[in-house]
């Protein structure tokens, strides 16, 4: 998998430890006129357990890809929301959990200027958990299994 610094969202990003919806990371600025997102090309939003996402209570997270006309996105709900995953429970969220999203074309959802993801925590605060959020044209799809009993 090819890695662009300019694409790169969270390294190791804590997540936020109270519930409700917030910014994390880095923000990617697309312009001032964003253009076709990936030139064409399918780009995918892919999210990297690197530690464990721990919780007094039965927590879940969601993960948002929004844009907003500000570098600070709305946690509102008044931010362009192109992927919304649904609540992971925390007992998925171990290091090395991985998900990936096909990042959708424009269509109806017109992206604004500044792209950034919003993590939203519910039932219970988080104790610990951290991250890598990026974009990506290549996404690693390769998955190793146990060997078969016949």
């Amino acid at each position: 998998m090819i890695l662009d610094e300019r694409l790169e969202i969270a390294d190791a990003t804590a997540l936020p430890t109270g519930t409700g919806t917030t910014l994390i990371g880095d923000v990617i600025d697309l312009g001032a006129t964003p253009q076709d997102l990936g030139l064409g090309k399918a780009l995918y939003f892919v999210v990297q357990v690197t530690t464990a996402v721990t919780s007094l209570g039965s927590s879940t997270t969601a993960f948002t890809i929004a844009s907003d006309a500000t570098a600070t996105i709305a946690t509102s709900g008044a931010a362009t929301e192109h992927i919304v995953s649904e609540a992971i429970p925390k007992a998925t969220l171990v290091a090395g959990y991985t998900r990936i999203w096909a990042l959708p074309p424009e269509g109806d959802n017109v992206y604004e200027r500044y792209l950034g993801l919003l993590v939203t925590n519910g039932t219970a605060a988080l104790t610990a958990g951290a991250i890598n959020a990026f974009l990506t044209f290549d996404p690693s799809w390769w998955k190793s299994y146990a060997d078969g009993t016949n």
